[in-house]
């Protein structure tokens, strides 16, 4: 896809986010509209998958280790062919095949079952060390958020995908500085957060997660490297929405009417 092209599926991408909420009357679009650009990336540039074969043994591997932020991930699954765009309607509901967090065994195209916070990585490690194994080419990446690196679980699977070296693995941190109880720094401070990757022999590189030039270049980077890379990707929580940016309490908030219509309009 073209930059223009990934552009516009941003913006899709975003109304449904915004729209399945809404639906829902419950959800999680802050840390979701913070990842759009991320996702889209991944999803239509970066990762080899096949919708009509979701379960391909050669496809890339995408886990949302933040799962509450499911409908980012939801909308481009959708938008790219694993399910119909219908099915966002249906968010949380009884018998949906898309669950309040991701479930690997309703949703075609989701590759880990998640939503309790520190299990992605080493999740995605597993992954990357058996295809190492078993001489398989697939990537792994994996979308955690930056409130969520406070989980000790995180550092043991960075020491060791870094002692095995793990260069099909990619982490991606939306660093939008919020977690559901406020500000990242409040609750548990994370800085200096890309010397501490580096201190586990990470590669590391510093991007604007909202920016399409610097997220295929850091992917295209992260091809290159000799062992696992993190991605810090500096975001911002509600992005696109004026009265949701940087604003805590749109982590777990639906809009009502009036807040949809007047976020839709924003976006355009």
């Amino acid at each position: 896809m073209l930059k223009t092209e990934l552009e516009q599926m941003a913006k899709l991408i975003r109304r449904d986010i915004l729209e399945m909420v809404h639906e829902a009357g419950t959800g999680h679009p802050g840390g979701s509209l913070s990842a759009v650009e991320l996702v889209t990336a991944l999803y239509f540039a970066e990762m080899n998958v096949d919708p009509k074969n979701p379960t391909w043994a050669d496809r890339d591997r995408f886990i949302l280790s933040k799962g509450h932020a499911c409908p980012v991930s939801y909308a481009a699954l959708a938008r790219k062919g694993f399910f119909p765009l219908e099915e966002l309607k249906t968010l949380r509901k009884l018998n949906s095949i898309l669950q309040g967090h991701p479930d690997m065994k309703k949703t075609p195209g989701v590759d880990m079952t998640s939503g309790s916070l520190g299990q992605g990585l080493s999740v995605g490690f597993g992954m990357a060390l058996g295809a190492k194994v078993t001489g398989k080419a697939f990537r792994v990446y994996v979308l955690l958020g930056d409130g969520e690196l406070q989980e000790g679980s995180i550092w043991e699977s960075a020491m060791a995908a870094a002692k095995y070296k793990l260069n099909n693995l990619v982490a991606i941190v939306d660093c939008n500085g919020l977690q559901v109880d406020g500000r990242c720094s409040d609750v548990m401070e994370l800085e200096p957060l890309a010397d501490k990757w580096r201190a586990f022999n990470w590669a590391v590189r510093q991007i604007d997660g909202h920016d399409f030039d610097q997220i295929l270049a850091a992917l295209a980077w992260a091809r290159k490297q000799g062992g696992p890379v993190v991605i810090l990707a500096q975001t911002v929580k509600g992005k696109g929405v004026s009265f949701m940016e940087d604003a805590v309490q749109w982590h777990g908030l639906a809009p009502n009417k009036e807040e949809l219509e007047k976020a839709l309009a924003e976006i355009g």
